[in-house]
Order: C-alpha cells, then sequence, then structure tokens
C-alpha cells in the first residue's frame, strides 16, 4: 500500500483555511464526472471517450449508468482525437478524455487539425494535468499545455479552480459549437467561490480585493494564492486575488485593471513560467502600457524536481509561504525609471 499523499498545506496554511471557514473537498475531476454524466443522461448526444482512462477520469459510474454513450478506444490518444472529431462533425458531443501530458502531446496534431482547423466542437478534457502525477517525473507532468494550446486558433482553455467552477466549465463545453479544452488535476479542492455560486468563466472572478498587490491565478493553485492574501492581510499589506479560469480567450479588461489599480501583479499556474497564464497577462500589460512590478510563478525552465504535488508546489514557490514572500519582495521594489 502506499504512503498517502503529503498535505498541499502547511500547518500554517491550514490553520488560515480553518480560520476561513475553507476546508477541502472533493477533486474536482469528480464533480467533472458527475456533472457529465447529469447532462449526458438528459442528452443522448453527449458521448465520452477515454483512452484507458475510465478510472482515472472518474467515469466508472458514468459507463455503469449510460453505456451506449461510453467509448473506450485504448492506449492511443491520436485515435482518441480523430475519433471524437468525427463524432462530432456527425452531430455528436464528444468529451474526449485523456492524461493531459499524453493528450496534449501525443495528440497535438490530431488537436491542431482534426478538431480545431475542422472546426470540431470536441470536448478535449486533459486529467492528471499539471504535477498530479507527481513522483512519475516529468514523462507524466503536463507543463506546456496552456502554451501549446494558446498558439492553436479556435480553442478555448479553460483551468477550474474549484467544485464550482467545474460545474460552470462543464455546462459550458456542453452547450459550446466550438472545441474546448479543459484541465483537471486529482487533488481534494478547497471551495473557493461562495455557497450557490456559479461562476460565469468568460470574467475573472474577484474573490478579494485589495490596491498593494494582485494575484491572478488559475486551477489548482488559486486556493494558494487566497491564503497568501491573508497571509499578506496580517502584516498590513492589501492583496486582490483574481480566479483567472479562462487561460484563452484572457479577460483583458480585469487583467488592465490590476496592472493599474494594484502595486504589483503575481501570477499563479502549474504550469511552465513560459507561454501560459503569466506571459499571457505580461503581454496584455505591457500592450497597454501599463508598467507595474510583476512575477511570474510557476515552473521554471529547468529539470522537474522529483516528489508528490504538494512538495513540487512548495519547492516552486506556489503556496501560501511562497507567494506571500514574492509578493513582499515586489511590493517593496521601486518601479524602474523611464
Amino acid at each position: 500500500m502506499s504512503a498517502p499523499a503529503p498535505s498541499m498545506f502547511s500547518p500554517a496554511a491550514s490553520s488560515r483555511l480553518r480560520a476561513l471557514g475553507l476546508r477541502p473537498g472533493r477533486p474536482n475531476l469528480e464533480v467533472f464526472a458527475e456533472t457529465l454524466q447529469a447532462l449526458a443522461a438528459a442528452d443522448g448526444r453527449l458521448v465520452a471517450v477515454t483512452s484507458d482512462s475510465r478510472g482515472s477520469g472518474k467515469l466508472g459510474p458514468f459507463g455503469q449508468a449510460l453505456p451506449g454513450q461510453i467509448i473506450e478506444v485504448g492506449i492511443a490518444e491520436q485515435n482518441l482525437v480523430g475519433i471524437a472529431a468525427g463524432l462530432a462533425l456527425c452531430g455528436q458531443k464528444p468529451f474526449a478524455v485523456s492524461p493531459a501530458c499524453f493528450l496534449t502531446a501525443r495528440a497535438l496534431e490530431q488537436i491542431k487539425n482534426d478538431v480545431c482547423y475542422s472546426n470540431a466542437p470536441v470536448v478535449l478534457v486533459g486529467i492528471s494535468a499539471g504535477v498530479s502525477y507527481g513522483a512519475l517525473g516529468s514523462t507524466h507532468h503536463s507543463l506546456h499545455d496552456f502554451a501549446a494550446l494558446r498558439a492553436i486558433h479556435n480553442v478555448r482553455v479553460i483551468a477550474p479552480a474549484d467544485q464550482a467552477e467545474t460545474r460552470a466549465a462543464v455546462r459550458l463545453a456542453a452547450a459550446a459549437t466550438t472545441p474546448v479544452y479543459l484541465r483537471f488535476g486529482k487533488a481534494p479542492m478547497v471551495e473557493v467561490h461562495p455557497a450557490g455560486a456559479e461562476p460565469a468563466l468568460t470574467t475573472a472572478a474577484v474573490l478579494r480585493d485589495g490596491r498593494d498587490v494582485a494575484f491572478l491565478a488559475t486551477g489548482e493553485t488559486v486556493v494558494h494564492a487566497l491564503l497568501a492574501a491573508e497571509e499578506l492581510a496580517a502584516g498590513g499589506l492589501s492583496a486582490r486575488v483574481l480566479s483567472v479560469p479562462t487561460i484563452k480567450p484572457l479577460d483583458r479588461a480585469a487583467v488592465l485593471a490590476a496592472g493599474r489599480d494594484c502595486g504589483a501583479v503575481v501570477t499563479v499556474e502549474e504550469h511552465s513560467v513560459h507561454g501560459g497564464l503569466g506571459e499571457a497577462v505580461a503581454a496584455t500589460l505591457l500592450g497597454a502600457g501599463v508598467s507595474v512590478p510583476f512575477r511570474i510563478v510557476g515552473l521554471p525552465d529547468e529539470d522537474t524536481v522529483t516528489g508528490a504535488q504538494a512538495d513540487i508546489f512548495r519547492h516552486y514557490g506556489i503556496s501560501m509561504e511562497g507567494l506571500a514572500a514574492t509578493a513582499r519582495s515586489l511590493v517593496q521594489a521601486p518601479l524602474p525609471e523611464r
């Protein structure tokens, strides 16, 4: 029996969580499968297509309840995407489910040509994304998917932060008439939105307002930015926290408002520092002439350290303590002379 995964939160961060009345719940992936099954039960056009990922995609109950609406192609991601594109062009609504590391690398040509160029309304679902696979290492990390898909025309890129954003993302994707990429990790997630909230997804959500620094975070990193804001508040600094579920198209208005209103901007993502949310935000600010102390927190261009997801997050500063330290260093730094 393998040892349990270490906590994503330090004792101090866990204490902040409790003070905010928050606690880890279910993984987003479970909520994805549950929501998809409910939608598919009401619409026979919705089908799940998997590449030996029924179990890891939490689609076992879906397959038992709707055996005629799930297709298993085996470990063949290129076939997965091609079959899903064909189904979509024949009037079905396929959700192609596969580990993000393989879906967006091995099948990238099929995503580009069969799905996006052909405008096939496929929902590409990258599971166990980012560094969710932990000690399996770089072969199983997906730190490139935002960058690769941002560079391909005609695909929306969404990384939900919690169960509310996940439910909204699945419903949005099911109704979409163009390609969508949904990205999910494996960790139990904290609800960062108030109970009953229905996030719009097309806009960034302001979870907390402030003026000294703005955190723009996406996916499973959002809760760590929220905790960092609480940590900064204890020291007299106010932080704006935005959940940015949609990487593409980016909510430019929210980005520019953060850059103009706040003393510094920090982006946070479970992705390479190259080509993801951070560089999209930087380009938006620079293009509008907004000059502000800025930092991208993600994984640098190096051999990724080995460890559980929690260990990797802490090593690269994706934690309450790391993000608070990054923010403090920027707030204290003067703007460069023009």
